[in-house]
């Protein structure tokens, strides 16, 4: 402690009242003790300390160290019994206990005013600091917690990746260099592994094929995903089929590229087992499953679809176009290629299916385009909804189409069937409108129509409407 060089010249004579308001600016409490510690007087800076002490009442008269939490009572007491030298002061942690029984730290020092043996305490809060370590002691745990987490994550990560039955690498995107391969890629490159780290992606696969996987590098790393490619591995290594995702990490863009090998002597690839039961699933679904190229040339199908088309094996049908099989008319099966290859799938596009046979099928169809190996492929499901769309038995077969349906075949069927159903459906409407009106009596509508009675019979017939008998047939 420095104290004033001249305080009587700089402060000048100091009345009592000056004497209090300096002491309580001091601190944010003080407290004026006599020789024996007991409290009679006390002045508070801070409006929050004085409502959680309740006031002056409560203290004076007492001793200081009966105001005091049990653990603070030998500081107290230290703190009065010693007398402290004038050029120092000696702050200490004590608890003082609120109006409520609560433990609130100060930090206090005792400075001897006056000749009567009197003490003045200076008490700073420090509950800002207590709730600022606090605070911090929770951000540190918090990250520690965090860091706990990443470094099991890193853990489960590493554990997965030395695991996976499929090669992995790990490149960085840049450079496209590897930064890391696990066992099963080392195994893969056999006595090349060793040399792995630091090599390009394009140094691993044979020349001829690296355009294509350059590509669909390009393609994850602008749109996010991209289809699978086949390559082959340099030095004459096996065929591969590529796949590759992107993440990020330390800042950096890294690209995991799978290797999936496949079989030896055949084009078939080893596949997850989930995806494997999907397959299963497909095969022996009741619904048919249709795989075709770009031109609609079938590569695959279902046992179903086989059943629907009245083949005996899935070899009759490789390499036919679907519209040997699909649509009413030739146009239909274009129709719906060219919505697949604009907008990517179709859904519920009802239309016939035609067996070898000659059975026909009313069917619904939901097809989807897909990239495999850099090609376009669509896949058809196709199901049989004749039993659900029959007509009542009361419907004549030539009955007219809603305008909803009508509506729908826009595109997939010729102009001209398009205005013979809307004829007939307008028709039916008006024949409709004039029996209602007459009461269902049959000579008024006629007449209102301008038809003969045998006309009307005729087209009543042929719509199903009314209940004719045979006397009333023509």
């Amino acid at each position: 402690m420095k104290p004033f060089a001249t305080p009587r010249t700089s402060l000048g004579p100091l009345d009592a009242d000056a004497m209090a308001g300096l002491l309580a600016a001091a601190a944010d409490i003080a407290l004026v003790l006599d020789e024996a510690g007991i409290i009679r007087d006390l002045a508070f800076s801070n409006e929050e300390l004085f409502r959680e002490f309740d006031g002056q009442d409560s203290w004076l008269g007492r001793a200081w160290s009966d105001t005091v939490a049990k653990d603070s009572r030998s500081k107290v007491e230290a703190m009065l019994a010693t007398r402290p030298a004038p050029d120092s002061v000696r702050w200490r942690h004590v608890n003082q206990l609120s109006a409520r029984g609560a433990s609130i730290p100060l930090l206090c020092s005792v400075a001897p005013v006056g000749q009567a043996g009197r003490h003045v305490v200076f008490g700073r809060d420090l509950r800002p600091l207590s709730q600022l370590q606090q605070r911090m002691v929770e951000v540190q745990q918090s990250m520690e917690r965090d860091y706990s987490r990443l470094r099991q994550a890193e853990t489960r990560y590493r554990l997965l990746f030395q695991m996976s039955m499929d090669p992995v690498l790990i490149l960085e995107a840049e450079q496209q260099r590897v930064i890391e391969a696990n066992p099963a890629a080392q195994r893969l490159f056999g006595r090349n592994a060793k040399r792995m780290p630091g090599r390009t992606l394009n140094e691993v696969f044979e020349p001829e094929d690296r355009a294509a996987v350059q590509a669909l590098l390009a393609n994850v790393r602008s749109a996010g995903r991209a289809d699978d490619v086949s390559a082959r591995l340099a030095d004459g290594g096996e065929s591969v089929v590529v796949s590759a995702s992107t993440f990020r990490q330390e800042g950096g863009l890294l690209f995991l590229v799978r290797l999936s090998v496949a079989h030896q002597g055949g084009d078939a690839i080893l596949l997850p087992d989930a995806q494997s039961k999907l397959l299963k699933v497909v095969e022996a679904a009741p619904d048919g499953f249709v795989v075709t190229d770009a031109t609609a040339h079938v590569l695959t199908a279902n046992a179903a679809f086989l059943d629907m088309a009245q083949l005996n094996t899935e070899q009759q049908a490789r390499g036919e176009t679907l519209d040997r099989w699909i649509g009413r008319q030739g146009v239909e099966l274009d129709v719906l290629m060219s919505n697949l290859r604009t907008r990517g799938a179709v859904r519920l596009y009802t239309t016939v299916l035609r067996g070898e046979l000659g059975a026909q099928a009313e069917v619904e169809i939901s097809a989807v385009s897909v990239m495999n190996g850099g090609a376009s492929c669509f896949g058809f499901q196709i199901r049989d909804i004749g039993p659900r769309t029959r007509p009542p038995a009361r419907a004549a077969e030539g009955a007219t189409r809603s305008v909803e349906q009508l509506t729908e075949l826009i595109g997939r069927v010729p102009l001209k069937d398009l205005v013979r159903e809307a004829t007939d459906a307008i028709e039916r409407l008006c024949i409709e409108a004039a029996l209602e009106l007459t009461g269902d009596n049959r000579a008024s509508a006629a007449e209102m129509l301008g038809l003969s009675r045998q006309s009307l019979y005729v087209k009543l017939r042929r719509y199903g409407l009314g209940d004719l008998d045979e006397q009333q047939a023509p």
